[in-house]
C-alpha cells in the first residue's frame, strides 16, 4: 500500500516526465496489488503453465514502464496492468496453440465460474477477439469483462478499479456477457446490432 497518500500518482507522473528512477520506486508500492491480480489470472490457467505469477508481473510491468502514458491515478495504472496481463496471457495462448490449431469453430462459454482450464486455451483468443470488438462500442463493459473474466476480480474490486458503483459493474457485466455471447455463438461481425 502507499505509505504517503498520492505517492503512486506522483511517481506515475514522474515516470511520464522522464524520471528514470520513478519506475524503480513505484514497483514496491504497487507490487502487492499486481501480485494479487497476477495470482487471480494464474489460478485460471492450467496447472502446468510455464508462466508464473511473478513472471507475469514482470512482463506486464516492463511493458507499462516502457510506455509513454500520461498517468492520472493508481486506479488507471492497476486497470491498465490488468489489461497488459491479459495481453501477455493471450499472446502466450496464441503461441502455445498455433501448432495444434486446425481451424474451425470453437464453442466458448462465458460462465460465472470464470475458469480457464487446459482444454479451454482456444477460448482465450476467441474471447480476446470478441472483447476487442466490444471495446470499440463500449469500453467500460469490455474493461469489466477483462477484470472479471481474465483477472478474476469480484464486483466490488472491479468497481474500485473502474471508479464506479458495484451496481454499475453488475449491469455492465450482464450486458457485456449478452453481447459477447451473440458474437461468439453467431459469428456476428458487430456486437451492437
Amino acid at each position: 500500500m502507499e505509505s504517503v497518500p498520492g505517492e503512486v500518482t506522483r511517481l506515475l507522473k514522474a515516470m511520464h516526465a522522464g524520471d528514470p528512477e520513478a519506475a524503480d520506486r513505484l514497483l514496491p508500492l504497487v507490487y502487492s496489488e499486481l501480485h494479487r491480480l497476477a495470482q487471480a489470472y494464474m489460478r485460471r490457467e492450467r496447472p502446468d503453465h510455464t508462466l508464473q505469477a511473478t513472471a507475469l508481473i514482470n512482463e506486464a510491468y516492463l511493458r507499462l514502464a516502457g510506455e509513454d502514458i500520461d498517468w492520472s491515478s493508481r486506479a488507471q495504472f492497476i486497470g491498465l496492468a490488468a489489461h497488459v496481463m491479459r495481453q501477455v496471457l493471450v499472446d502466450y495462448a496464441r503461441q502455445h496453440n498455433a501448432a495444434r490449431r486446425a481451424g474451425g469453430l470453437h464453442r466458448v462459454e462465458m460462465d460465472d465460474d470464470l475458469a480457464i482450464s487446459p482444454d479451454r486455451l482456444d477460448e482465450v483468443a476467441s474471447i480476446n477477439e470478441a472483447l476487442t470488438r466490444l471495446a470499440a462500442d463500449n469500453p467500460r463493459q469490455a474493461r469489466v469483462v477483462e477484470l472479471r473474466y481474465f483477472g478474476g476480480l469480484k464486483f466490488d474490486q472491479t468497481a474500485r478499479i473502474l471508479e464506479v458503483s458495484p451496481r454499475s459493474v453488475k449491469r455492465d457485466w450482464s450486458l457485456a456477457r449478452i453481447a459477447l455471447f451473440r458474437h461468439l455463438h453467431t459469428g456476428a461481425s458487430g456486437l451492437a446490432d
